[in-house]
């Protein structure tokens, strides 16, 4: 609520010329409010979004009803710290592409970050990782993630992120699955995860994760 204490006296307007100027500050500070207002709105809405979508991906099918999924919502100094780190990240190691995806990052309101961690194998010894036996599959600590991992995990993750998105969608919430968020967040202690990928959010009159300069 807003106080004002006006002197009509010595202005040498009229009351009335001094009440029309009087509306016109009032109209233009209200005008600014519900700018505000809305854009508060839209933020508080997307952040609705976020959780929505970290329940789609909890509750997508998993292997054998073994849940490994990791699921976090990140905001405000995190959200700019990642794009920073992107962009920087990208730059030290000659990488293409994390400028531009660091940059969609700085834009967004919250990133959704999907990943799986610790993800035991389904003993099925069906070969899809690469080795003939699950004991073999021995994940280790590679330029970016943790792996291999087993095949039927990373569907697991998969579906997730399927989930998430598609709500995403429904709700109306700009989105884009990345990879270089992942690598990123693992490297700046977002997350301890083996493998991950992320999902950044925005409400626009243009979605601007397409149609984006390389």
């Amino acid at each position: 609520m807003l106080k004002f204490s006006i002197r009509i006296k010595r202005t040498g307007l009229s009351t009335q010329s001094c009440i029309t100027q009087i509306v016109k500050i009032l109209y233009h500070l209200r005008e600014e409010e519900i700018m505000a207002c809305s854009e508060r709105s839209e933020s508080n809405g997307i952040r609705i979004v976020a959780e929505l979508m970290a329940i789609s991906a909890r509750t997508a099918p998993k292997s054998k009803g073994e849940d490994f999924v990791k699921i976090m919502i990140i905001e405000g100094d995190d959200v700019a710290k990642l794009a920073y780190s992107m962009v920087e990240y990208g730059k030290k190691n000659q990488k293409k592409n994390f400028d531009r995806d660091g940059k969609n990052v700085k834009d967004s309101s919250s990133v959704l970050l999907i990943g799986i961690k610790d993800a035991t194998t389904c003993g099925l010894n069906c070969g899809a990782c690469g080795f003939n036996t699950c004991k073999e599959l021995q994940p280790k600590e590679q330029a970016e993630f943790k792996g291999p991992q087993c095949a039927h995990r990373l569907l697991d993750m998969g579906i997730a992120l399927g989930s998430a998105v598609k709500t995403a969608g429904l709700l109306n919430v700009d989105n884009r699955i990345m990879y270089r968020i992942g690598a990123v967040a693992r490297k700046i202690g977002l997350c301890g995860w083996d493998f991950v990928m992320g999902i950044p959010l925005s409400a626009t009159g243009k979605n601007i994760y397409f149609d984006r300069k390389t």
